[in-house]
C-alpha cells in the first residue's frame, strides 16, 4: 500500500518557513511513512531558535551545519551527502525533499535514476528545472489548514483558497491528456487523466486553482462532459470525462 511507503524527509531549514511544517508533514504522510525526518541548518543562529519547539512536535531530527565559507551553502551540500548515504542504505521506498532551491535538482534526478520516488516541497518562487526533476511538486502556499466543513467545493471561496487561475494553458493540457488515453467514444478514466498530468507537469495541483479534487476542478471549465459509473466491485463510482463537441 502507499502508506506503507518508507520515505526519507529532508528539509531545508534555509529556505522553508516554520510556518509550513505541520501542515508539511500531514501531506507528506498520504504518500508514505516519514521513517526519517531530518531538518538541516545553522542552529546556532538566533533566527532559527523558533524551530525548536516545531520539531520536537513533528519529531523532525536537527541536523547541524555550520557556514564554513561566506556565500557558500553548506547546508545543501550536507543534505546532499545524506540523501545519498540513505539511498545506497536502502532503507526508504522513496524521498521528499523540503527547498525552493534549484540547487536539489540533480539530487532528485539521480534518486529517480534508482526507481525510487521524489516528492518535492518549496514555495510558489521555486525554479522550474528542480519542479520537473520531482516525480510531484507540491507548493507550500497551498498547505495552510482551511475549514472547508459543508463547504461546496465547486466553486473557490477564501475559506478554499486559490492562489492561480485556471487559464486555457491549464484546459489545453487537461484536454491533450484526455484525448491521450481516450477509447474510441471519447471517455477517458478520470484516474488515468490525473496521473498522466502529474506525469507531465508534477506541479499540477487541483487546490491550486481552488479545488480539493480534480473533478470539481474539470467541472467549473464547463469543457468536459462527466459520468460516473458502478466499479466492477461495487463499490465507489468510477468517473470518466469526455470533451464537450
Amino acid at each position: 500500500m502507499e502508506k506503507d511507503k518508507k520515505m526519507a524527509v529532508l528539509i531545508d531549514g534555509d529556505n522553508i518557513p516554520s510556518k509550513y511544517i505541520k501542515e508539511m508533514m500531514e501531506e507528506i504522510a498520504k504518500y508514505g511513512n516519514p521513517t526519517i525526518k531530518r531538518i538541516y541548518g545553522d542552529w546556532t543562529k538566533p533566527q532559527l531558535s523558533k524551530w525548536k519547539k516545531i520539531l520536537l512536535e513533528n519529531a523532525i531530527t536537527p541536523m547541524q551545519q555550520y557556514a564554513y565559507t561566506t556565500g557558500k551553502n553548506a547546508t545543501d551540500s550536507a543534505m546532499i551527502i545524506d540523501a545519498m548515504d540513505i539511498l545506497y542504505s536502502e532503507k526508504v521506498d522513496g524521498f521528499c525533499i523540503a527547498s525552493s532551491d534549484s540547487d536539489f535538482t540533480r539530487l532528485a534526478m539521480r534518486i529517480r535514476e534508482t526507481g525510487l520516488s521524489v516528492i518535492g516541497i518549496g514555495e510558489k518562487k521555486t525554479p522550474d528545472p528542480f519542479i520537473v526533476a520531482c516525480d510531484k511538486f507540491i507548493y507550500l502556499e497551498i498547505l495552510h489548514k482551511i475549514d472547508t466543513d459543508k463547504e461546496d467545493t465547486s466553486t473557490p471561496t477564501e475559506k478554499n483558497k486559490r492562489i492561480d487561475v485556471i487559464t486555457p494553458k491549464v484546459i489545453k493540457l487537461i484536454t491533450q491528456t484526455v484525448n491521450d488515453i481516450a477509447d474510441e467514444d471519447g471517455w477517458a478514466f478520470l484516474g488515468d487523466v490525473g496521473g498522466l498530468i502529474q506525469k507531465k507537469q508534477p506541479n499540477f495541483d487541483s487546490r491550486i486553482y481552488g479545488f480539493e479534487k480534480l473533478t470539481p476542478l474539470i467541472k467549473s471549465t464547463g469543457k468536459f462532459e462527466i459520468d460516473q459509473r458502478d466499479s466492477h466491485k461495487g463499490r465507489a463510482k468510477l468517473i470518466y470525462i469526455r470533451i464537450k463537441d
